[in-house]
Order: structure tokens, then sequence, then C-alpha cells
């Protein structure tokens, strides 16, 4: 079974914490500190899959965590990274943060590598902070939390030619006639629930990959039907191929047909119709259909090629497959339509906001989050080297711009405090 998007949770290891070890050492206070740093944890990694067509394997495993770091030991030795997670996903994965609706990365090649949730750094041992006047330190920085989110991922096709027809125009025939794609095929509407990709051969060494999509209905562009699905996927053709039924059974009529399908296209993106458009008469065998190719030839007026064909039979396939080669042959790989690849950027380590939210102080900036989320907050002497640190960045100053008063709640990031004077700081809550 073919499923075209999926929801899932990462979360990329933490960083290991750092250790408070002292050594014993003549002459050296506490016998100097020699607390070795955490491991950095392990990123969550998408990576481009070219054997891979479903995104089926996350609809039953929705949670992916990376391990986080190893703590740091005495004798200044440093915690092993933890293993990065490399999750494959289908060529063709569009990657989009739950949250913002931004796009993360478009994945076109295979082996393509894009990191959605990146490992938390390690926290430093006591080692590190030693001064002049703090020669035995009894603290040490924890690990930081690894990133962690919600992604979309949307699965579109990436195939050299793409069937539009509406639904048992025969679109799952002919690719059974010219691939070895076996779909699913039967006498009644709707027939394709899931898209089917199929390599044709023309020659020795020449071949391409059609995909048999749902089939489209009026109303489509606005998600009638089976609407923005086959429409997702119809945006990485290359070339479309419009299967029109020329029976004239069930009140069939190809001109009204064509029309609407054009329709359809026109109104979800404009940039479908500059795309080759091939149209493929099918059912030729059929008795009505020499009239109603007549008709569709007068009301095209030779816009489009046209070539008749029987799925059913075989008939005009050869020359139509020999023409899709021609056409794809001669377009340039380049011109495929690909989302723009917005990696995850770092957010700049310097700076902060303080805002006011139904009554909360909440400060926002990528390093003086990772200050609190680091600290120690039982230990008294990592408590003091926070207050000084805020002290340096104008925390108060800029609190108090914002009017904070004593006993007002601010939170920085996952941890909130109460606000009290400038003597006392910064108070957990």
């Amino acid at each position: 079974m073919f499923y075209d998007t999926a929801k899932i949770y990462v979360k990329a290891g933490d960083g290991g914490n750092g250790c408070v070890s002292f050594r014993r050492e003549k002459y050296v206070p506490n016998g100097g500190p020699d607390g070795g740093d955490g491991g950095r944890g392990g990123s969550v990694i998408l990576v481009g899959d070219e054997g891979l067509n479903t995104l089926l394997d996350f609809r039953y495993k929705k949670h992916y965590k990376a391990p986080r770091g190893e703590h740091g030991k005495g004798s200044n030795r440093h915690g092993k990274a933890g293993e990065d997670l490399y999750l494959r996903v289908p060529v063709g994965t569009v990657v989009k943060d739950e949250a913002t609706g931004e796009i993360i990365a478009d994945i076109t090649e295979h082996g393509q590598e894009v990191v959605v949730a990146r490992g938390g750094r390690g926290g430093r041992g006591n080692a590190h902070f030693v001064s002049p006047t703090h020669q035995a330190p009894k603290f040490a920085e924890l690990g930081e939390p690894g990133e962690e989110r919600w992604l979309i991922l949307e699965l579109k096709l990436l195939a050299d030619v793409g069937l539009v027809g509406y639904p048992n125009a025969g679109k799952s025939t002919l690719i059974s006639r010219v691939s070895a794609a076996r779909p699913k095929i039967a006498d009644y509407p709707f027939t394709t629930l899931t898209p089917n990709l199929g390599v044709v051969k023309v020659g020795e060494g020449q071949s391409f990959v059609m995909a048999d999509i749902p089939g489209l209905i009026e109303g489509a562009h606005a998600g009638v039907g089976l609407g923005h699905q086959f429409l997702r996927h119809v945006e990485r053709t290359r070339v479309l191929l419009m299967v029109l039924d020329m029976s004239g059974l069930e009140g069939r009529n190809p001109v009204d047909d064509f029309e609407v399908l054009l329709k359809e296209l026109r109104l979800y993106n404009e940039k479908l119709l500059t795309k080759p458009l091939v149209i493929a008469a099918n059912k030729m065998d059929t008795a009505n259909a020499q009239e109603n190719l007549e008709k569709l030839k007068q009301h095209l007026a030779g816009k489009y090629e046209i070539y008749p064909i029987s799925a059913l039979t075989g008939d005009g396939l050869k020359p139509l497959i020999y023409r899709l080669w021609e056409i794809i042959s001669a377009l340039p790989r380049e011109g495929l339509e690909v989302e723009p690849l917005k990696v995850i950027k770092e957010q700049p380590e310097e700076g902060f906001v303080v805002e006011k939210v139904d009554g909360i102080f909440v400060v926002k900036g990528k390093k003086i989050e990772r200050l609190v989320a680091m600290t120690n907050l039982d230990n008294e002497e990592a408590v003091d080297r926070l207050q000084r640190t805020f002290t340096r960045m104008g925390l108060e100053e800029q609190l108090k711009r914002a009017g904070v008063k004593p006993g007002d709640l601010v939170r920085i990031g996952k941890f909130e405090f109460y606000f009290v004077d400038e003597t006392e700081g910064l108070e957990e809550e």
C-alpha cells in the first residue's frame, strides 16, 4: 500500500553532563579539579533512499529518539558522543516543521542527508571553571537538551511521465501494458486509489518512469475527491500524458473531459501547463471512438499531439512510447521543479528578547535558554555563576524596561523564576 504523508516526532539526544571530580595531588587545593566533559548527543538525520517508494514505515512508528551523550568522568575523561539516528525516506520527500509549516528540506537525490534535530552539546566538567579566585569549583554544566520537533513528511512521486485522466479512463491498463507494473484493474470508477510506478523500456539503455496516479475529477484543485493527493504527485512529473476515454459510454465526452482536466491543472498550479502535454485517445477499439476522435481533433486544432491507442489490445502504444521518450530525452534534467531547500538554520547565539505573555515575562534567546538548561539549579555555586552571567548580559535591565516587578514570574526556556530585587537576582520558583 502507498502512503504519501506522515507525521512523526523526532528528538535528538541530550548532551552528557559534565563531571565534578578532584584528583589527589600535593599542594593543589582539593587535589585539583579534573572533571571531564560530557559527550554530544546524537542527531536525527533523514536520508534519501531511491529503493523506497512509500512512507508506510512511518505509519506504524511515529516517535524517533537519538541516544544521548555519555557523562564526563574523572581524570579529565570525556564522555562518548551519542550515535546519530538515520531515518531512510523515499526520494521525493518534502520535510516540513509541523509547528511553523516551514519547509526544512526537499529530498530529491539518493543519499541526500538532512539534519532535522541536532544533538545537544555536552556539558563542561568542573576543570573548565578554575580561576585565580576560585580554584576548586564544585559544579559542572549539565548536557544541553537535544532539539525536538514534530515533522510532516510529504512524498511527491519523481516520475518522467504522469498519467492524467478521469477515473476509469484506462490509465491502469495502459501502465500495465507498457511496464511491469501490475495495478488493480476493474470496470468501475476510482479503481486506482494509490499511485503506481512503472519503468517503461524503450530500447537498450533507454527507459523512463511512468506514474499511474489516482483519477482526477472536477473540483480536484479544491480537494474534491482525491484532489490534492493527486495533484501533489503531478507536480513532480516532467511530461503529462492525458488519457481520454473515446468510447462515449456512460455519457463521457472527450472534449468536455479535456477542458475540465485542463482547468483543474490550471487552477491548482499554472506551472503545470508549462510541462509538455501529450494526449492518448484511449479505447479506440470501441464503436463510437473514431467519431469522438474527430471531434477532439477539431476542437484542439493541432494545439496538442494526439495518439489514438487501445490500452486493452495494445494498438498504437509503440508510437506513443517512442514519442514520449523523444520528449523526455530533449528535456534538461535540471528542468525538474523542486521545492527550495531550507535546511534548519542555527538561531543567532547572542542576544535575547523579553515578551509579556499572559502575565508572564518570557525571555527568548538561544544562548540564554541554553545557559539555564545547562545549569544545575540545585547547586549553589552553579546558580551564583548563572546570576553573574545574567548581570553581564543585562537581563535584569531588560526585564525592568519590560515592566517587571518583584514577585512577577519570569520564564526562560522550560524554567520559571520569580523576579526579586537586584541584590538577590533571580530566584528559582
